[in-house]
């Protein structure tokens, strides 16, 4: 049996916050790889109808509204098992939707991107010219949905307690 060596930073593989420039890498992986798919074989596509990135919307949508209800519950300390109360693992639950929702978001708006710059470099087209308002409809709810999930997954996180060191100082024997 092999022991573990501690984390120098004192978490052992905990989900952490997601990091804004972990989304931007995505992104930036997403549109590279979509203006390189859609350089080469753009005459393969149908042509893009603009509602294909309204559900980016819807879900943006569905998360910023979870997210006050998580965090007025979390403020109000109702978190537990009791009826009406958020229970811990829907806590849980809803942070790992909020850090997927936000990849999902940094690979739309990189992918969508991708596609648009490749539609605005290409403007003698009257398919590309056609095609433009579906991408900035997709790109802009890539960044709503991952603002929306960073949102959520804020509101997920437990309220410091400044009380809590002089609780433990006043039960401390003098």
């Amino acid at each position: 049996m092999t022991a573990r060596r501690p984390d120098p930073d004192g978490e052992d593989e905990r989900l952490g916050i997601t990091k804004v420039r972990d989304l931007v890498l995505i992104a930036v992986i997403a549109g590279v790889a979509l203006w390189i798919l859609i350089r080469y074989n753009y005459g393969a596509f149908p042509s893009l109808p603009w509602p294909a990135g309204v559900f980016l919307y819807l879900l943006a949508a569905i998360e910023f509204a979870t997210g006050f209800i998580v965090r007025a519950r979390v403020a109000g300390r109702d978190i537990g098992r009791a009826r009406g109360q958020l229970h811990p693992i829907a806590a849980a639950r809803v942070m790992v939707l909020g850090k997927a929702s936000a990849i999902l978001g940094a690979i739309a708006a990189g992918g969508w991107a991708g596609v648009l710059v490749f539609l605005m470099t290409n403007g003698l087209l009257d398919a590309a010219r056609a095609d433009r308002p579906a991408a900035i409809v997709g790109a802009v709810g890539g960044v709503l949905l991952a603002a929306a999930a960073l949102w959520l997954e804020h509101c997920c996180r437990a309220p410091d307690d400044p009380d809590g060191d002089r609780d433990a100082s006043d039960a401390a024997p003098a």
